[in-house]
């Protein structure tokens, strides 16, 4: 699933009137560059939420097959939210299912998160702390997530996530954010972890965009 439904606050007006996953990055929408990462991971059916402006979207992606895969589409109308948007889609999704952020750019193989350890609710990918969340969001230890402070390093989540269906046991359809699930199913030692080291881009303001679009340059040029 990439999650496609945020406003794009931070970065107007240039998302007055394009929706934030369509804004251009190295000549093409950063969605597209998101559905040829997950295509040429062997992904073949995909999930995209939307609210804002989201028919742009659609008509943008069609179904998929440019890239030989199937993109099914969970449109909200009013953003619910990370947590109430996957709760909605839960009936489009296998079980379990990897979830990536639409506004984040990652060097990561997501052909190595096909795999969430027996019992776990979730696992997350965390990056090192970037200069816009210097004190992280979860303390990683070993393999293990918590959300307290203790052993381990504090590190960012970077949007990128294997989910189980029960993790969302008991909630009701509507907007409700992902993080207090997150924290319930740590607290019973029920999901891992593991660190990337390459490069992550959260690109939430345009200059984190512009600076996404210098590096892409700058590899093209190599």
């Amino acid at each position: 699933m990439i999650l496609a439904a945020g406003r794009g606050e931070r970065m107007r007006p240039l998302t007055d009137h394009t929706p934030k996953p369509l804004l251009p990055v190295a000549g093409k929408p950063l969605i597209e560059h998101q559905v040829e990462r997950v295509a040429k991971a062997g992904f073949r059916q995909i999930v995209i939420n939307h609210a804002w402006l989201g028919e742009q979207i659609e008509q943008q992606l069609g179904d998929g097959s440019r890239w030989k895969l199937a993109i099914d589409y969970s449109a909200e109308g009013e953003a619910l939210e990370t947590g109430g948007g996957i709760h909605r889609a839960l009936p489009l999704l296998p079980d379990p299912f990897l979830v990536i952020n639409g506004d984040i750019w990652t060097d990561i193989d997501y052909r190595s998160l096909r795999i969430i350890a027996e019992g776990d609710l979730a696992t997350l990918v965390m990056v090192p702390n970037p200069p816009h969340n210097p004190e992280g969001d979860f303390v990683l230890h070993g393999d293990r997530l918590h959300h307290e402070p203790g052993r381990g390093e504090r590190l960012t989540f970077s949007g990128i996530g294997v989910y189980r269906h029960a993790l969302f046991t008991g909630c009701v359809p509507g907007k409700f954010p992902l993080a207090p699930l997150l924290r319930e199913a740590m607290q019973q030692g029920r999901v891992g972890g593991l660190r990337h080291e390459g490069l992550w881009i959260d690109v939430g303001t345009q200059e984190r965009l512009a600076q996404l679009e210098t590096y892409l340059a700058h590899s093209s040029s190599k």
